[in-house]
């Protein structure tokens, strides 16, 4: 899958961001609008790195068992095991004229007497060309000229539930859905309409050049189906990476909005228009997928469209309850689908994290990775690492790691204080053991306040200045420039009466953050006064190194 370049006005990223974001726990709209932290515009987007958001995935063993629970999936297993130990077929392998009309019975599609229907033959033919694309059923001609299919190696380890195998075949049958969903409907709409009324394929006319812009014509439309519909899916791996537990569903108006409108921007009547466009060509192709499962979809309702006018709906027109809204379209990735997907963006070279990937090691190595990843999610790594584990060994092992003065020390001791959250009250002899701690002191006495201790020893006053450094330049890290947090931050900096004393102590903090900090609170800090103190002391902080 290309890599989506998403509209963006370039407007999200405040003045005086840093070049790096630490940890990146980036927003949904900074995940595939990267570059506008880095102050690339529209022709520098394809040397923009793209951050996919790590997703959480059920077992594999699950993923396989709803991959044999979509019915046309379902329905190629069946056929290929009913052409044991051999089945009769046609030079192009499709079933025979008088085998139809008992697959289609076996698989539930007519009943089991009486006239089979037209369409349940189709769909049966359907599976069939599926389980031979998939090699469920091999092809092959008798020595009498025959031919025959017979049943393929991987039916029976399919059958049997084997992940590996399930998913494989799985995961190639979404392949052609999705290339055959395109194919489909990338044609023009006028040429479909010439060809309908000729009844059939388009005779060729006089002029080799005419037909040449005829076929460059139809495959640009189709690059332009598949472009919409890679950028849709990856919207919704997107919502579907950030969304609550139950919040998956996207009206099909908003995804289009989605890969429409310019970030920050409100939808002009123009744009209103372009929304109602995608929005129709995205409905076939999405139910086409929802076939194989990678969606739940419930397409837009035929009536909106005014048959006698020919006239398409238009969203946006007027406020909709949640009933009108859901005929426009709504569609919810499943998680075959957020698997499929992500399958799809590692073969093309991404790195599409899974969450918990990074909570698999110490302690150490959980912290270090939570810091140095650019698409991760703090906090559900943390939650993953500390799950089963006993409170006190744990929190020890976080606190050890947390300690060190390199680049990424303050950050490393804010993500180990957000862990001692996780592990609650029952990590208090732990973190009671740092207490004079120099590093980890201080904010070892503010979460044991937190929690409700009263016993808890006041810092020294160089562990508490120490502490303020520290604290205030895991956010800087974290928020990666946002100067509208840090400025919040900086209106609790206990700066009293006397500025210049308080900023003489600090410049003085032996902290390799001291200089950083001191100059984000000069540049930030709404008191003139407290400004100027802090810039001054910020000079001093680098005069001495």
């Amino acid at each position: 899958m290309a890599g989506r370049r998403r509209k963006n006005g370039g407007a999200s990223a405040g003045e005086g961001a840093a070049e790096a974001v630490l940890p990146a726990d980036l927003e949904l709209q900074d995940l595939y609008g990267a570059f506008a932290a880095h102050g690339l515009d529209d022709e520098d987007l394809d040397d923009a790195a793209v951050l996919v958001p790590p997703v959480k995935l059920p077992a594999e063993q699950e993923l396989a068992e709803q991959a044999k629970a979509v019915p046309m999936f379902g329905y190629a297993l069946a056929l290929a095991r009913w052409a044991a130990p051999h089945r009769t077929v046609d030079e192009f392998g499709d079933l025979v004229e008088e085998d139809r009309g008992p697959a289609a019975r076996l698989l539930g599609l007519a009943p089991a007497e009486g006239e089979v229907p037209e369409e349940a033959e189709v769909e049966a033919l359907r599976a069939w060309s599926l389980a031979c694309d998939l090699d469920l059923v091999e092809l092959g001609t008798t020595k009498d000229g025959e031919h025959v299919a017979v049943p393929g190696p991987d039916l029976e380890p399919a059958e049997q539930g084997d992940p590996d195998t399930v998913l494989e075949l799985w995961l190639t049958a979404a392949g052609i859905v999705r290339e055959l969903a395109v194919e489909a409907d990338s044609l023009p709409e006028e040429e479909a309409g010439e060809e309908a009324e000729e009844g059939g394929e388009p005779a060729p006319e006089e002029g080799g050049e005419e037909d040449e812009d005829g076929l460059n014509e139809v495959e640009e439309a189709r690059d332009a189906a598949a472009e919409l519909l890679d950028e849709a899916l990856q919207v919704l791996y997107e919502t579907t990476a950030f969304a609550d537990p139950g919040n998956e569903t996207v009206p099909l108006g908003v995804l289009a909005a989605l890969l429409v409108v310019p970030e920050g921007e409100e939808p002009s009547e123009e744009l209103l228009g372009d929304i109602t466009d995608v929005m129709v060509a995205l409905d076939p192709m999405l139910g086409d997928l929802a076939e194989l499962g990678l969606l739940d979809y419930r397409p837009i309702d035929p009536e909106l469209f005014d048959e006698e006018e020919g006239e398409e709906p238009v969203v946006g027109e007027a406020p909709l309850d949640e009933e009108e809204s859901a005929r426009f379209g709504l569609v919810r990735l499943t998680p075959l689908g957020q698997y499929g997907i992500r399958q799809w963006l590692l073969e093309d070279g991404y790195d599409a994290p899974l969450v918990g990937d990074l909570a698999q090691g110490d302690a150490a190595e959980l912290l270090r990775g939570v810091c140095e990843s650019a698409n991760v999610l703090p906090e559900e790594e943390l939650r993953v690492w500390v799950a089963g584990r006993e409170p006190v060994p744990a929190a020890r092992e976080l606190l050890a790691a947390a300690r060190g003065d390199d680049a990424y020390g303050p950050l490393r001791r804010m993500l180990c204080v957000s862990a001692l959250n996780l592990l609650g009250a029952e990590a208090e002899p732990a973190v009671r053991e740092v207490l004079d701690d120099p590093e980890l002191g201080g904010s070892a006495r503010a979460w044991l306040s937190a929690l409700g201790a009263t016993d808890v020893p006041v810092p020294d006053r160089t562990m508490a200045l120490w502490t303020v450094v520290d604290t205030f330049a895991a956010q800087l890290l974290d928020s990666g420039g946002d100067a509208a947090l840090l400025r919040e931050l900086v209106t609790d900096l206990p700066v009293k009466g006397d500025p210049a004393a308080w900023f003489g102590e600090l410049w003085r903090v032996d902290h390799p953050y001291t200089a950083d900090v001191l100059e984000a609170i000069g540049e930030l800090h709404t008191d003139r006064a407290v400004a100027k103190e802090a810039r001054k002391a910020a000079f001093k902080a680098r005069s001495k190194g």
